[in-house]
């Protein structure tokens, strides 16, 4: 029986783990994971039963084995959930499937709404040429982002940046208003020091053909049904009942239930290499105390960073790329309120009649807020006490170690709620019943500095026969979930099949497009 160690216990470690213990007399499976709770930047925190997600995240994939996955751990609802039955609205559920009133183990199906607010006036994301949109800039901003617009496309800049990226589809004025700040806010980088790959799978462009269909869809369904027209166009998604967190957990039991071993609080600090650059063991720390653990195939969703940073002999080169490669970190503080200000102008209905949003993406230049969550939106077995509470999600980008990283819980709550405030969220920071503050380390793996050298590092990596690399920080690339996922199935696949080559993983999530739409 081999022995298999898997370095990271996130989305793509515990899908290699459990895929791998599907046939449990073949492989030993033993899972180090350095927080107290699986699932990485995907876990949920519950706080006196309010429940965070670190990030939000969307269960939405094109690829049908990840679907099924997630199927397997928490078949769809059968029932409506609390929020879409006391509101009597329409719901898509699956026939057989559990009822979210009575079991826990179900996946809800959600509407997908996230917008930008900017100056204290909501716009559609994805960026769209809606009359709304252009009301709430007003006519000569209008005009200005029009033709400015037109220009994008009859005069297409190189796209060597993520501004060139940018104004090829946005034009400059939508792109300085909708996209210079947020993106310098959430990379710490201004657009023009950064690679246009990262726009090329993340940003949805602007399309006067959608617009039209657009157009036309809307005046067929005002047609046969009046004042329906908002949530029919609605996406939806797949989120757990008590939020991504939950899958993992669940993930976990079935991994230690086939014989899988995890270790939690366990933070690998040494990879041993021996003859032949084939990995031997790991050395891991908890509590104070240092573990060896030998093995036979390694499995690494850690940075890359961290990774290389931690083996013996690296080559000069390959060591200096690694040391080099840059990350953002993420704090969130959850802040419970009995209602919010900002007004309902959609035709969605809610509890409280609260704007309808998952997330909404901060563009005010006055605040250093990025985006907020509205977690009752997500699902209303997020919030402890949904019908008297909001619980809202701020969340915040910064560098581990720098200003606000260091600020005491207390004073970066005030700073929250005071924001909350500024932009119209709430009327008083007295309305701030109660809050909890966390902290991400390497939540976004970035494309600057040593990022271009990727390649040079990976051939390395590859020849590290019993090594594979998977995940968002495993790879240094900003996978969504699925795409994460979906590195582990291939590398569980050249596992099992003694396929030498790595191609397969690292090609996964590397189309250039926008990797949401069907």
């Amino acid at each position: 029986m081999k022995k298999v160690i898997i370095i990271g216990g996130g989305p793509a470690g515990l899908t290699a783990a459990y895929e791998l213990l599907r046939t449990p007399d073949e492989y030993e499976v033993v899972v180090f994971e350095e927080d107290s709770q699986v699932g990485g930047i995907a876990k949920t925190v519950n706080y006196k039963g309010n429940r965070m997600d670190m990030g939000g995240h969307r269960f939405f994939s094109k690829m049908p084995e990840v679907n099924a996955w997630w199927d397997e751990m928490l078949p769809l609802q059968g029932q409506p959930s609390y929020d879409d039955k006391v509101l009597f609205r329409d719901c898509t559920l699956t026939e057989g499937g559990p009822d979210p009133e009575k079991e826990d183990r179900v996946m809800l199906r959600r509407n997908r709404i996230s917008r930008i607010f900017f100056n204290n006036k909501f716009y559609d994301y994805p960026i769209s040429l809606k009359p709304e949109n252009f009301t709430n800039m007003g006519l000569g901003t209008t005009i200005e982002a029009g033709f400015s617009y037109l220009g994008s496309m009859v005069h297409k800049r190189k796209e060597v940046s993520l501004e060139d990226f940018y104004i090829n589809r946005f034009g400059k004025k939508l792109y300085s208003m909708f996209f210079e700040h947020y993106t310098e806010n959430l990379w710490g980088r201004h657009p023009s020091q950064m690679t246009a790959e990262w726009g090329a799978q993340r940003v949805k462009g602007v399309s006067i053909m959608a617009v039209l269909k657009d157009a036309v869809s809307k005046a067929a369904h005002l047609k046969g049904k009046k004042g329906e027209v908002e949530t029919s166009l609605i996406e939806e998604f797949s989120y757990p009942k008590y939020g991504p967190g939950q899958l993992w957990e669940i993930t976990a039991e079935e991994i230690r239930k086939k014989g899988g071993r995890i270790e939690m609080n366990a933070c690998v600090k040494k990879i041993h290499k021996g003859k032949g650059r084939v990995l031997t063991g790991v050395t891991w720390e908890r509590d104070g105390r240092t573990f060896e653990e030998t093995g036979d195939i390694f499995i690494s969703s850690m940075p890359i960073r961290d990774l290389v940073g931690g083996m013996n002999n690296v080559p000069e080169q390959p060591a200096k790329i690694a040391a080099g490669l840059p990350y953002r970190d993420y704090i969130t503080v959850g802040v419970l309120v009995p209602r919010l200000k900002l007004e309902n102008k959609t035709r969605v209905s809610t509890i409280g009649n609260i704007v309808p949003d998952n997330w909404v993406y901060v563009h005010d230049r006055s605040v250093r807020m990025g985006r907020f969550q509205i977690f009752n939106n997500w699902s209303p077995y997020m919030v402890a006490d949904i019908e008297h509470t909001v619980w809202v999600g701020l969340e915040y980008f910064c560098n581990e170690g720098d200003e606000m990283w260091t600020m005491s819980d207390e004073d970066f709550a005030k700073m929250g709620i005071s924001e909350m405030v500024k932009i119209g969220m709430i009327g008083s920071e007295d309305e701030a019943i109660d809050f909890h503050v966390e902290h991400v380390k390497k939540a976004y793996p970035a494309y600057f500095d040593t990022y271009n050298e990727i390649d040079r590092l990976r051939r390395y990596l590859d020849l590290i026969p019993n090594l594979y690399c998977v995940g968002r920080n495993g790879q240094h690339r900003y996978n969504n979930l699925d795409h994460s996922m979906m590195t582990s199935f291939e590398a569980v696949k050249n596992i099992r099949s003694g396929n030498p080559d790595r191609s397969n993983i690292w090609n996964v999530n590397t189309e250039q497009t926008y990797h949401e739409k069907k």
